[in-house]
């Protein structure tokens, strides 16, 4: 088939779970032996290339977000109406669309480009926002306008796709005609990573992500000052940027942990690869996660993880409490947690790699987007 992905992110031109997923979707389409064409936009300062995919920028805009992290207006619209005129120029170039709902003006651009085409559709779902996270996240009006935008974009959807059971849930009771595929996993095996056995010394807690309100960064510096009541030579490493960076180091300095937490912004991806193998501990404090694809690179490595529940936090159901990490109630609680999971060493940096080889024999993206491929091949044939 000749598939195109819409994403107005790509990686590694801009950062993110999101972007290495649909990424990676892209490639398994290519070497399942499809066309693939990647509808984006403009992101880059020389022309990229990715072997076996076409590259289209449909907007211009470099810039997605404000100065509080949050997705402006402007770039969200631009993009989708580049890509309904594109898609609309195109429809006979295209026998499927796989188009992800983030955010929902990209599920109108598609249907609305393709009406009365025969292109098979698939919308992904990344996450699934309740009313109130919309209205606490965009404002009281245009939250509401996106709301109802994301309930309009379910009831459009001819398929649906998601990565979590807490999505798949939402989805399926906030407007969905039809039942969601819920994807085997994101997980891409890697051959290249070495497990990391044991406890390096002195221990060393990590952060990676970026630093958004959402991911509440601002509270590890507490959470590893905690942790050091009862383990003294506790480090740690916060890697990332974002507006809430200055909260970060503030904290680290109301705390006088200058000497123990290094914030090194973004670095290589080797950098970070070897900063996650040689963790004690990977804390992620975030309350809202889509999926959590860094909690399966941590565990690839034997690194154990810790979580915080949350409503929002999809990421809790990759851990299973004792077998690869601890799932703290609140942000309160994760010093406590930190100190468990680095006390249980080298049987619990086992049964997490265990874990990991357990479900990295299912659980993985190439399975994912053969779910979707057979599901936009059926819906192909059929028109």
């Amino acid at each position: 088939m000749r598939i195109a992905i819409a994403f107005d992110c790509l990686f590694p031109w801009t950062k993110g779970g999101g972007e290495r997923l649909y990424r990676q979707f892209a490639e398994e389409f290519v070497a399942a032996g499809h066309e693939v064409t990647y509808l984006t936009r403009l992101q880059w300062d020389e022309e990229p290339v990715i072997e076996g995919i076409k590259i289209v920028a449909v907007s211009q805009d470099r810039n997605l977000y404000d100065a509080n992290g949050v997705r402006t207006i402007g770039p969200a619209l631009r993009y989708a109406y580049g890509l309904a005129k594109h898609l609309r120029a195109n429809r006979r170039n295209y026998d499927a669309v796989l188009v992800s709902a983030v955010p929902s003006t990209n599920v109108l651009a598609v249907r609305a480009a393709l009406i009365g085409s025969k292109v098979a559709v698939d919308v992904d779902w990344l996450e699934v926002w309740r009313p109130d996270q919309w209205r606490a996240y965009s404002g009281p009006v245009i939250g509401r306008v996106a709301g109802l935008l994301q309930w309009v974009a379910a009831k459009l959807s001819p398929i649906a796709s998601c990565h979590s059971q807490l999505h798949a849930r939402r989805l399926e009771a906030g407007g969905l005609r039809g039942r969601a595929i819920v994807s085997h996993g994101l997980i891409d095996p890697r051959e290249d990573v070495e497990p990391n056995p044991t406890v390096t010394s002195p221990p060393r807690v990590v952060y990676v992500g970026r630093h958004i309100a959402d991911k509440r960064v601002e509270t590890l510096p507490a959470a590893i000052a905690e942790a050091r009541k009862s383990i003294p030579d506790l480090e740690a490493t916060i890697f990332g940027e974002g507006t809430s960076r200055a909260a970060v180091l503030a904290e680290i300095d109301r705390l006088g942990l200058r000497d123990v937490v290094r914030t090194p912004g973004f670095v290589s991806q080797q950098e970070l690869d070897e900063g996650i193998r040689t963790a004690a501990v990977l804390v992620n404090p975030s309350q809202r996660e889509g999926y959590g694809l860094v909690v399966v690179e941590s565990c690839a490595v034997g690194t154990p993880v810790v979580l915080v529940e949350g409503d929002d936090n999809a990421a809790v159901e990759l851990v299973e409490p004792g077998v690869n990490g601890q799932v703290a109630k609140s942000t309160a609680g994760i010093g406590a947690a930190i100190v468990d999971v680095v006390k249980q060493g080298e049987a619990l940096r086992k049964s997490t790699h265990d874990w990991y080889a357990r479900v990295s024999k299912t659980n993985t993206v190439r399975a994912s987007a053969r779910q979707i491929l057979e599901r936009l091949v059926q819906a192909s044939a059929l028109r």
